[in-house]
């Protein structure tokens, strides 16, 4: 089995490895036509013969992911058995170094139930002799390149770890290779007891690959020193929401914020609401995205207030990974095993057309469930030929929310008082409540008894009562009027910049959704937003608000949600 204890690996000494100041990271692996593996450097450090050159990156093919290439290929189970395989850099996949012809953008139009009886036919006959010892050859051959990357990842943790206390720290933990491995490098790093135990947040979007759910509860009973803590939005339906604003996509990724930023956020909160500043070790690698390219090693984490982020393996490679965790011996996710190059959301729209093949095979039921809702938003929102909009994909690069209904709250509509140039009407698509009034706050203080009462006049005053702004309206009302009688005090440059930061909040009133987006981006924890019976109740503390206004202008035009659900306007 992959996992049992083997022969002991050359140490330092023995390979003559030499420190370095920085993981070093090259541009293109090789080939050992000997060994029929790859290599991170030139001479192969199990046979010493030299190398060839091979893709930029690769990860590793598993048995059972050769069973399926076998019966896409229309080929007999069982061809690839003593073949080294190997996927590289755009999807491309490698036997023994050479090409395998296969498309992917044609997978969609195989008959998946055909092949997924057959996989299941032949799924118990897998061999792995020649995978393990491949395997082995594949860890002795680079394992210079390991004692480098564990080398560096270790001085860093270190390094990091120095300016915090152990109750501290965490490891942000989804249950994927990049995740598990990092969690393994703090662990040996920092020497936690069973006593002390490692805090794990796993961030449970609701969404998870039942495999993750699995390894995630055999993860628990494997590591003692362990502590796994889930974070879930319980509050929120993703298949509710994707009826209300759409399903998120490419660019529109609303389930990241709902489901895991301001889950973990408030978790965090809660756990750590005694601490000024803590460090979660994260797994982001510069190579997955060109987004994550641009990622500092080090940074105060832009999504979550008091948390400082650290990510060890940022410069590594899927080579790197896959050579960490099987020298290591470590466990992990069984979705790898069956050809996931990725475990987040099981129906991410980031995902590609071969993860969907994959869960096409391996979860039908939930693929088709999701492709069956997704035809029908299409045809809620116009779409000529729903199937075709869903199955090529192009559900994935919508934007906005044109054809909902929701997304007219987007609108904020307001006229100019004929008689106050400072003053403006608003007409709001919600009546006013307690809760139009709370989201002033940022601006300063509430005050209900210096107000005209025929006028239901409130006041937003300074600590010395000095009136920043005041609102005029009736609860119950859509007709509302709001007066800026201090720009200064606002903080703002001129009118049209005080008026832009009213809008922010009025858009915020009548487009909340409880995303919990704002309270991710308070780092003095002021804001709380809770459904409570079927609405959503926003909430700043006025005793923890600094009057920063970030949370004003952070998002879009005040709110996240404006964002997801923008829409032309006449």
């Amino acid at each position: 089995m992959l996992f049992e204890k083997t022969k002991s690996y050359p140490n330092a000494k023995e390979l003559n490895f030499q420190p370095r100041s920085e993981v070093e990271t090259n541009s293109r692996l090789y080939w050992c036509k000997q060994c029929n593996i790859p290599l991170y450097d030139k001479v192969c450090g199990c046979c010493k013969q030299k190398g060839v050159a091979f893709a930029k990156d690769c990860r590793i093919v598993f048995p059972e992911e050769k069973l399926l290439l076998e019966l896409i290929l229309g080929k007999k189970p069982g061809s690839f058995r003593n073949i080294s395989i190997w996927n590289g850099s755009g999807n491309i996949y490698y036997a023994n170094k050479e090409r395998i012809p296969l498309t992917i953008s044609t997978l969609k139009s195989l008959d998946t139930k055909k092949i997924r009886k057959k996989y299941q036919e032949f799924e118990s006959e897998i061999d792995t002799g020649y995978f393990d010892a491949m395997i082995e050859r594949f860890i002795v051959a680079n394992r210079q390149r390991f004692l480098q990357i564990e080398e560096d990842a270790t001085n860093y943790i270190r390094q990091v770890a120095k300016d915090f206390q152990k109750d501290e720290i965490f490891v942000s933990f989804s249950g994927g290779k990049d995740s598990t491995v990092v969690a393994d490098l703090v662990r040996r790093s920092l020497d936690f007891s069973p006593k002390e135990k490692l805090l794990h947040l796993f961030g449970d979007t609701t969404l998870e690959f039942p495999y993750t759910l699995e390894y995630v509860k055999q993860y628990k009973k494997t590591y003692r020193d362990a502590f796994v803590r889930s974070s879930k939005n319980k509050d929120k339906n993703f298949e509710e929401l994707c009826q209300i604003i759409g399903p998120p996509s490419r660019v529109m990724r609303w389930c990241c914020t709902i489901f895991k930023t301001g889950a973990i956020n408030r978790q965090i909160e809660s756990m750590f609401k005694n601490k000024t500043k803590i460090v979660s070790f994260q797994g982001i690698r510069r190579s997955e995205s060109t987004s994550r390219s641009k990622y500092e090693r080090t940074s105060e984490d832009s999504k979550i207030g008091k948390q400082q982020a650290a990510e060890p393996i940022i410069d590594w490679y899927d080579f790197d990974v896959w050579l960490y965790i099987l020298s290591r011996k470590i466990p992990f996710n069984q979705a790898y095993r069956l050809g996931y190059a990725r475990v987040g959301c099981w129906c991410c729209p980031n995902n590609s057309i071969w993860s969907e093949f994959l869960s096409m095979i391996h979860m039908p039921d939930q693929y088709f469930t999701f492709r069956e809702q997704l035809i029908d938003f299409a045809k809620k929102v116009g779409k000529k030929d729903p199937e075709v909009y869903v199955d090529t994909g192009k559900w994935k690069a919508r934007q906005g929310g044109n054809g909902l209904m929701i997304a007219q709250t987007s609108v904020v509509t307001d006229k100019p008082c004929v008689t106050q140039e400072n003053a403006f009407n608003y007409e709001l698509t919600r009546p006013l409540s307690d809760e139009l009034y709370e989201l002033m706050k940022p601006f300063g203080h509430l005050d209900f008894s210096m107000g005209r009462k025929r006028l239901h006049e409130v006041y937003v005053v300074d600590s010395n009562y000095n009136s920043i702004l005041r609102i005029h309206g009736k609860a119950g009302s859509t007709s509302i009027k709001i007066i800026i009688d201090d720009i200064a005090r606002m903080r703002a440059k001129d009118l049209a910049d005080a008026k832009r930061k009213i809008d922010c909040q009025i858009t915020k009133y009548q487009m909340c959704l409880g995303c919990r987006a704002c309270e991710s981006v308070c780092k003095y924890s002021a804001i709380s937003v809770s459904d409570k019976e079927g609405s959503t109740n926003y909430k700043i503390d006025d005793t923890k608000c600094v009057k920063c206004q970030e949370c004003v202008g952070h998002f879009t035009l005040g709110c996240y949600m404006r964002k997801v659900l923008a829409i032309k306007r006449n």
